[in-house]
């Protein structure tokens, strides 16, 4: 088949224009091709508000690849021969002579259990937080009144921390398995665009009930999801596992363990080093939840509303460097979002956002990260960036009132609270957003004035401070006055490392493999995100389906 590239529609115009454009474009009389399909979609934004979307697109015609490749030629069209194979997983080496477990059932455990039971292994997949239906209420519980459940609540329940986020599939990695995830998705209820789209997301709302489709699925193959159900420490004899218990009390014989606890099981990960399994400090991410009006996003972005061109509402994607070299970037921006209390342990606050598959809300929002670095931790101990980010959580909690509520600033009086004489950086752009009313903090269940260099280390304020009008130069408003800061985002990423070797096994502080434990995803340090969360635990499973020494 052969794929055709950098075929552009203006904004607003249907997709049926599609087959006559590549037609045009390969100088092809009109029925040449009979079908296209969409391999992939991004916008030109460079001529706002004069906005193309672009594709590649896989022909469907009569005419031969080598007949269409030389009309492509001639017409100085990117073109060229591609192929339909998918992913094939790699076939199991081995029968599992017990059945293996999952702890964690988040994206990486997900796929971890699902292809554990498409390899007939029935796999017992345990999840500390509850099942969808009661994670949500509780968590809407929270949002509402501040009665955290520290089992079940953003971080801990089925579908894991990416259940209550944007569903954004975007990822640096080049795995080949991420077609497979895609289709997976997509098989359980997700968009079909998903598969082209440059910036794939879910949305919320969609992501819920998609990785119900994904549970029911691995039970139909003799898989077991079992929730409110923590693994509490593990059983490992000669170098080994031999089994671990569930809610302390509860064995399961097992010679194969797949970790997939996410960026916040704290808890479990301090057993598991005091247990001896080799870790190391790793460096990670915090900051801030900036939020603007989505409608300044749209007019930065594409030069109108997003509603005026027919588009979706704009996202970004933005980095600076301080003079100090220190990183300060955006991370999971939420087009038409709310930020939402993420905390998981009592005494402490924790910022996220999400957005539904429509992004419809008034706001955008996004992480506002600084680089921390290993030599900002407190300590050398392994998990002393845990111990960095409770201390700025309890912080934040206790200068916020001690009820959840989340210390906010405007980026104005942010700025204003440092002495520009200082250092003759210079500050506040002079006016707010024009002809827009003041944002109103989305996060529930409320927030609190104040000064955030109160609740987040300096080097990070100092960083955000030094960043802010950098920023604003590549997305004018950015800095404006009026924008909110709501802290602290401390959970982008784990601040520790479980080691592993080269076939995805735990090692020991000792240095040596312990047989049939396998550290995965954002929990292990190996992971940044849904799909790259999702393929190393695929990948592990595949893993551990190999033939053993």
């Amino acid at each position: 088949m052969v794929r055709v590239h950098e075929i552009k529609l203006r904004a607003g115009q249907p997709e049926s224009r599609l087959i006559a454009r590549v037609e045009r474009r390969l100088g092809l009389a009109a029925g040449s091709v009979s079908a296209v399909r969409i391999a992939k979609e991004s916008l030109d934004a460079r001529e706002k508000p004069d906005i193309f979307r672009v594709f590649s697109l896989d022909l469907v015609s009569e005419l031969s690849d080598g007949e269409l490749l030389a009309a492509a030629s001639a017409n100085k069209v990117k073109a060229g021969v591609v192929s339909d194979e998918g992913y094939a997983l790699r076939p199991a080496e081995r029968a599992f002579e017990e059945r293996p477990v999952v702890c964690g059932f988040g994206p990486c455990g997900m796929f971890a259990g699902l292809v554990l039971a498409m390899y007939g292994a029935r796999p017992i997949i345990l999840e500390r937080g509850s099942s969808m239906e009661k994670r949500v209420a509780l968590s809407e519980r929270f949002f509402a009144s501040g009665r955290l459940s520290p089992l079940t609540n953003v971080q801990f329940g089925e579908g894991g921390a990416g259940t209550f986020s944007d569903g954004k599939l975007t990822t640096g990695t080049k795995d080949r398995a991420q077609q497979f995830i895609l289709k997976t998705l997509v098989d359980a209820g997700a968009s079909p665009d998903i598969m082209y789209k440059s910036k794939p997301h879910i949305g919320t709302d969609v992501l819920r009930r998609v990785v119900v489709n994904i549970r029911e699925k691995i039970i139909s193959l003799g898989g077991e999801p079992r929730f409110e159900s923590e693994m509490t420490s593990l059983d490992i004899k000669e170098g080994r596992v031999a089994g671990l218990w569930v809610n302390g009390d509860e064995y399961i014989a097992t010679d194969t363990v797949i970790l997939a606890l996410g960026h916040s099981a704290r808890n479990t990960v301090r057993t598991l080093y005091d247990q001896g399994l080799m870790m190391e400090q790793k460096p990670f991410s915090m900051g801030v939840r900036v939020e603007h009006p989505q409608r300044l996003i749209d007019v930065s972005q594409y030069g109108a509303p997003a509603g005026e061109l027919g588009l979706p509402p704009a996202d970004y994607k933005l980095a600076v460097r301080t003079a100090e070299g220190r990183g300060v970037y955006t991370f999971c921006m939420c087009p038409g979002g709310y930020v939402i209390a993420a905390a998981s342990e009592e005494g402490g606050i924790v910022t996220n956002g999400m957005s539904n598959s429509s992004r419809g809300g008034e706001n955008a929002n996004s992480a506002l990260l600084v680089d921390v670095r290993t030599e900002d931790f407190p300590s050398e101990h392994p998990l002393s960036g845990i111990a960095l980010q409770e201390r700025y959580e309890r912080l934040a909690f206790e200068q916020a009132g001690s009820d959840y509520k989340a210390p906010c600033e405007s980026v104005g009086d942010f700025l204003a609270s440092y002495d520009k004489a200082e250092d003759g950086l210079s500050g506040r752009p002079e006016a707010g957003f024009s002809g827009l009313e003041p944002v109103l903090p989305t996060y529930r269940p409320g927030v609190v004035r104040t000064d955030l260099r109160k609740v987040l280390p300096g080097f990070v304020c100092d960083s955000i401070r030094e960043a802010l009008p950098l920023l604003d130069r590549k997305l004018k408003g950015f800095a404006s006055p009026d924008a909110l800061m709501t802290a602290p985002e401390t959970r982008s990423s784990a601040p520790f490392r479980v080691k592993r070797d080269a076939q995805g096994r735990a090692l020991a502080s000792d240095g040596s493999v312990i047989e049939g434990l396998y550290p995965s995803g954002e929990g292990a340090g190996y992971a940044g995100g849904i799909m790259s969360a999702a393929a190393d635990g695929l990948h592990q499973a595949e893993r551990s389906a190999a033939k053993r020494s």
